[in-house]
């Protein structure tokens, strides 16, 4: 068996040790309320605004529009939950846009909404063969009812990115006033700098575990302001967006995790990408394998396959008992894999799309790892699919 080949970075970073760093003083001992006014509770509160800085320059927002969330999923909720319930008390009709592409923490927010609110309608935005949103169906969807676009910055399953540009303008254009946008940044912070690749959305959700931080923390990022109600009342914290106790180990930790991964990004990507380009052509040499979305620019970590004829779980198990650790496209709650919504939108056929991997790179993969992969994935691929 081979050592530990960790390709799932897009599911969680390994933890950063300048991360466990930040977070050790704020593990034991007294951790004041930032809400008290004394000694102890004045310096959670400095460490937690200190926190709130690093984050707002890695998003390239003033440190005012950052909040604290509890994950990435709840981020997304907020965003999409707080800016509908907010535009129904003053609209007799809210409609929502999100692409079909998007993480189960948009989408499923998104249908809670629809199916609660008689008045909330969802629209599903369509995307092309590679992943892309089709920006003329966008352009026909906008109408003065609409409160929110959601469409993710990169997808978490096969890395493509989105024209975050293009679909910006097309908001700001078509309705009066223009139309509040958010986006789903998860998948792509540790790739991309995010305050030019999101510099003209309104809203951004953004994680800590998938650049290298802890899970449990996440934020909420308003770039410009967008009347919104709290989804989680009780107390003014975050500018009473988001009531409750800040974890400031949490907070420390998404910070600490937000400068390591700007520090690194350039050179990591510039590395990822000769492994992306690697991977890619030895996997397109193998019997019955096609990497997906070849047409779309993705993220330089990012490389999803299909195996023709094979599950993904087959393969998942041979792999992790050769050491490696990858993903499947998606996994329903009780661990078994489950048809990817991604894929299907993108029209690929269901007997490809039960066969998708997905293999993800970080700052620690190196040479021999893609090296020890292509041969063990090779090696699994033709264990399964012998030659006829």
């Amino acid at each position: 068996m081979s050592e530990n080949l960790y390709f799932d970075h897009a599911a969680s970073a390994p933890r950063r040790p300048e991360v466990l760093a930040a977070m050790e003083p704020w593990m034991s001992g007294v951790v004041g309320n930032p809400a008290g006014s004394h000694a102890d509770a004045r310096r959670a509160r400095r460490a937690i605004e200190e926190a709130r800085e690093v984050v707002a320059e890695f998003v390239g927002v003033d440190p005012t529009g950052v909040i604290f969330t509890g994950s990435g999923t709840e981020s997304c909720h907020l965003a999409l939950a707080g800016v509908v319930q907010r535009h129904r008390h003053e609209h007799e009709h809210t409609e929502l846009i999100v692409s079909a592409v998007e993480h189960h923490a948009v989408l499923a927010s998104a249908e809670l909404l629809a199916s609660t609110f008689d008045d909330v309608t969802l629209s599903i935005l369509k995307v092309d063969s590679d992943g892309v949103v089709d920006l003329d169906q966008l352009q026909g969807m906008l109408n003065e009812d609409c409160a929110l676009v959601s469409v993710m910055t990169a997808n978490n399953e096969t890395g493509v990115d989105q024209p975050m540009g293009a679909i910006s303008g097309i908001c700001n254009s078509m309705v009066p006033g223009g139309t509040p946008t958010h986006t789903d940044a998860i998948a792509a912070a540790a790739w991309q700098h995010l305050p030019t690749v999101t510099a003209t959305f309104d809203l951004i959700s953004i994680c800590a575990h998938k650049l290298g931080g802890p899970v449990n923390s996440g934020a909420l990022v308003m770039r410009n302001p967008v009347p919104m109600d709290a989804v989680m009342p009780g107390g003014a914290q975050e500018r009473g967006f988001r009531g409750g106790t800040i974890d400031v180990a949490a907070a420390v930790g998404l910070a600490a995790a937000c400068a390591a991964s700007e520090r690194d990004r350039i050179t990591m990507a510039d590395r990822c990408e000769e492994f992306q380009t690697q991977l890619v052509s030895a996997f397109s040499l193998i019997k019955g394998v096609a990497v997906t979305a070849r047409g779309a620019r993705r993220l330089p970590g990012h490389v999803h396959v299909t195996v023709e004829g094979v599950a993904s779980d087959e393969l998942l198990f041979l792999l992790d008992q050769e050491g490696v650790r990858a993903s499947a496209a998606a996994a329903c709650s009780s661990g078994a894999t489950a048809s990817s919504h991604v894929l299907q939108a993108m029209g690929i056929a269901p007997e490809l799309a039960r066969g998708a991997l997905r293999f993800t790179m970080g700052a620690e993969t190196s040479k021999s790892d893609v090296d020890e992969l292509i041969r063990i994935f090779a090696k699994t691929v033709h264990h399964l699919r012998p030659p006829a």
